[in-house]
């Protein structure tokens, strides 16, 4: 089963879409679950080594929930449909907090959100995001796009530290936000070309660049071609870039405040992502800002680098203590 859900969400919802009579046992929706998060989360696979082993499902379900929801504002044929499609998720996520869950990550997600008490409103803040995002496709300034990165990043750090066992402390919730909103940018500074080709989406706010003549059209000749569209364009590029990853990077030292409040069991787990979201800021800096050419990525050795120091430094942690 894993092979069939790899394929991408318009062919998954032909059997697991609005019209889908299909219904499954809790055990078969957990396994469900599973699979997909196996074939769809390469990420998931790297940090899956340090979640506790008795919450690995429970982190399958919200995970399949999330990348479900995002593919669903991804993968549409066009932006209205996208938003039909939220929709019906939304539906499904209010049956599911009714009791009467019908979808498989719903299924699996019921016994989830009831084990931990977890509220409605960080799901329905999620789908809200993806919704946001087929309505707009450029951002007139950082702070807006900052706003909208703590609804489509920040609930899913709070997800994780509840599913964790951490205190619904707003303190602690203030800080993972700082961390889950630094990554969502990450995302966006290192995907600029992909989002720009494949979705006509720019997340570099207009406060950035407003000082760059014709930003767009030699922006857009950049990516196409491969090369930047003339002498000045790539230096005046490389510039506001680096100042988005600094302001970035200083995020990330806020959110680093968080691991001495936490305990030693989810420590290596939130630091796994800010150690990744460092690490890609790092390649970003390595070609030079340039992604208006290239996405720059980790690769598996580095990403299981990191794990293995966020273990060991979690061990080191335990037994001073």
């Amino acid at each position: 089963m894993s092979h069939a859900l790899a394929q991408p969400i318009t062919e998954l919802l032909h059997r697991w879409g609005p019209d889908s009579p299909v219904s499954m046992t809790q055990s078969d929706a957990s396994h469900w679950c599973a699979q997909f998060t196996r074939a769809h989360g390469e990420n998931f696979s790297v940090l899956s080594a340090l979640l506790p082993r008795a919450s690995r499902q429970d982190f399958c379900a919200i995970y399949a929930f999330c990348r479900w929801a995002d593919d669903l504002g991804d993968e549409a044929q066009s932006a209205d449909q996208a938003l039909q499609l939220l929709a019906w998720w939304r539906g499904e996520l209010q049956a599911c907090y009714a009791g009467q869950p019908k979808h498989p990550i719903m299924i699996a997600l019921a016994p989830v959100i009831a084990r931990h008490a977890l509220p409605e409103t960080l799901f329905d803040t999620l789908i809200q995001a993806f919704e946001w995002d087929n309505r707009q496709n450029r951002w007139e300034s950082l702070e807006e796009l900052t706003r909208y990165c703590a609804m489509s990043a920040d609930p899913v750090g709070r997800l994780v530290l509840a599913v964790l066992g951490e205190p619904r402390d707003e303190s602690i919730s203030q800080l993972s936000d700082c961390t889950c909103t630094a990554l969502q940018l990450v995302n966006h500074w290192q995907d600029v070309r992909r989002d720009l080709l494949k979705r006509d989406r720019v997340y570099l706010p207009k406060d950035a660049w407003k000082d760059i003549p014709d930003f767009h059209q030699r922006l857009l000749l950049t990516a196409q071609r491969g090369w930047a569209a003339d002498l000045d364009f790539l230096p005046a590029y490389r510039d506001m870039l680096a100042k988005l990853c600094d302001s970035t990077e200083q995020l990330f030292d806020r959110g680093d405040a968080l691991l001495p409040k936490i305990s030693t069991t989810s420590r290596p787990v939130i630091a796994l992502f800010s150690a990744g979201g460092r690490g890609v800021l790092n390649h970003i800096r390595q070609w030079d800002f340039e992604t208006c050419i290239r996405r720059p990525t980790m690769g598996r050795v580095e990403k299981l680098f990191l794990v293995s120091k966020a273990w060991i430094s979690s061990r080191m942690n335990r037994n001073a203590a």
